[in-house]
């Protein structure tokens, strides 16, 4: 039972934190991607991508069979964050976000198999 509420906490934040960063923060985005040298195509693929991979998180609260699937290739993405940070030789504080959401990934990957 507790282990289910640490689940759904972590999907919650996982989704409503990606979810906040690309609709409320997109100034942020647009600013980070053209740090990191990525096309608008890109940034708007990428963006899209990390919405629906949200929604599908916060739906996996209700549908557990969605859970795997969406944490992994959200981490794959927070990875890929994590790559062009250090790309661009980013202070530590600026991996932080994308670092804690990465783990929240794996954690919740692992906790669903």
């Amino acid at each position: 039972m507790m282990e289910n509420i640490f689940l759904n906490l972590m999907l919650i934040t996982l989704g409503l934190s990606v979810a906040y960063v690309w609709v409320f923060r997109f100034d942020n985005v647009v600013k980070e991607f053209k740090q990191f040298g990525l096309s608008d195509l890109t940034r708007n693929i990428v963006g899209a991508t990390k919405i629906s991979l949200a929604t599908l998180l916060i739906l996996s609260i209700w549908y557990s069979s969605l859970v795997l699937i969406p944490s992994i290739l959200m981490g794959l993405l927070m990875l890929c964050a994590q790559y062009f940070h250090f790309k661009i030789s980013n202070p530590f504080i600026k991996h932080l976000p994308s670092l804690i959401l990465l783990v929240l990934c794996a954690f919740t990957a692992y906790s669903s198999i």
